[in-house]
């Protein structure tokens, strides 16, 4: 089992370059950062963990620029969006933005993405959040032409293009692996149908995890498609936790870091790189 790491990078937390320094150095294999283009202030949609919606929602770095840092000043370290909001962004420039993040990673970046929760947010980007499930799954499929085909098209309901000629191209072939974020039933399917491994976050129980992994690879092989591995976002560092992850079929899992420091995260590092080392990672 692999084991990574995520943080909302800020002004005031580790810095992308230094944080992926110290990663690197104990071990981890993935570092990943969120999205938000910003928070609305009406805050209409409410935060779905419950509460006041955290700081670093508000302040948080583009994650394609803070990664390229990321990406500058390791060699092994896979680099990794924890999700991208693609339903909030443009297609072919998104498409461009990842495979040119691949190309200088020399093919260490994971595209992980997701449907998205905030209304506003979505909407001020020309978004309709009612049908941003069926916009996202147009966009992964015009961004997989754009990766493979020299002169790529795509025409459906909400993206549509003639024929384009589009470089680089990624180093990991077809594609950087898609991750599909979420817990739900319909993010379940999305992995099924159009990702590479399916990422769920801290929301889904632990009970729960073999059975929905069971779900997934039944959808999988419905779609005519192999088995996929499993990222759990946010777990719970504990060496109970983690064995009955394992058990369940989760090949990734990913430890929360909290916007802070690089000196106040260091004892944090050292104690989940030394959980980890008990997992062979």
């Amino acid at each position: 089992m692999d084991f990574g790491l995520l943080i909302f990078p800020t002004e005031t937390s580790a810095q992308p370059v230094e944080l992926a320094r110290a990663v690197e150095e104990r071990g981890f294999e993935s570092l990943f950062f969120p999205e938000h283009t910003h928070i609305p202030v009406s805050r209409e949609t409410p935060y779905p963990a419950g509460g006041d919606l955290p700081d670093e929602y508000r302040e948080l770095y583009d994650p394609f620029a803070a990664l390229a840092a990321a990406a500058a000043v390791t060699e092994r370290l896979r680099i990794g969006t924890g999700i991208a909001l693609v339903i909030e962004r443009d297609v072919i420039a998104t498409a461009k933005e990842v495979a040119t993040l691949d190309r200088i990673s020399n093919g260490r970046f994971l595209f992980g993405v997701g449907a998205g929760w905030n209304r506003e947010e979505m909407r001020n980007h020309g978004t309709d959040p009612r049908t941003r499930a069926a916009l996202m799954r147009e966009q992964l499929e015009a961004m997989k032409a754009i990766w493979t085909e020299d002169e790529a098209s795509y025409h459906g309901e909400h993206v549509d293009f003639d024929p384009i000629w589009s470089w680089p191209k990624p180093v990991q072939k077809p594609h950087p692996p898609i991750l599909m974020g979420g817990s739900s039933d319909a993010a379940l399917e999305r992995a099924a149908q159009l990702a590479d491994v399916w990422m769920p976050n801290a929301e889904t129980r632990l009970s729960q995890i073999a059975e929905r992994g069971a779900e997934l690879q039944r959808l999988a092989a419905e779609a005519g498609r192999p088995p996929l591995p499993i990222t759990f976002y946010g777990v719970k560092p504990d060496p109970e936790s983690l064995a009955r992850y394992a058990e369940a079929g989760v090949s990734r899992c990913v430890f929360y870091l909290p916007p802070l420091s690089l000196a106040e995260l260091e004892p944090m590092l050292d104690g989940y790189a030394q959980l980890a080392s008990g997992f062979g990672s």
